[in-house]
């Protein structure tokens, strides 16, 4: 359950788990709200090329843009930094320590950072397209909550 961040302050946005499972896809809960992880290759976003941004697919938040995404050859969307801070949490699952990444506004998994990314930061945020939606350059002004 991500109710709570780290520090145990509640997400600006909230709703009960049948709120959610009404609001999102089941690939969506799946990955946001259970802490899924889509298969590899198979995200919808893998190889969008276009100017945008990448938002929160449960509430909207403003997360990645198009200039810092990259081709890593992992199989998910990659990008080398995030439009905003980002929840961090230890991840210990799968017999392996990451870090796991969250959504700032509604505590929804993302994917996880890894250190082995490109310049300038070195970093690889890997990321399901099911916890995203993108926002065509165009469109991206436009508000885009849940």
């Amino acid at each position: 359950v991500r109710d709570l961040r780290p520090d145990g302050t509640p997400y600006p946005v909230r709703h009960t788990d049948e709120e959610w499972r009404a609001l999102l896809t089941p690939e969506e809960y799946r990955v946001l709200r259970l802490g899924g992880t889509e298969l590899r290759g198979t995200g919808d976003l893998l190889d969008v090329e276009e100017p945008g941004v990448y938002v929160c697919a449960a509430c909207g938040a403003v997360l990645f843009r198009s200039d810092d995404k990259y081709h890593s050859g992992s199989g998910w969307p990659s990008f080398t930094r995030p439009a905003a801070s980002l929840v961090e949490v230890r991840d210990t699952s799968l017999g392996m320590v990451r870090t796991e990444v969250r959504c700032p506004r509604c505590g929804g998994h993302l994917g996880h950072v890894f250190p082995d990314g490109p310049p300038p930061t070195g970093l690889r945020y890997c990321i399901n397209s099911a916890a995203l939606d993108f926002r065509p350059a165009d469109a991206s002004s436009a508000p885009a909550s849940r």
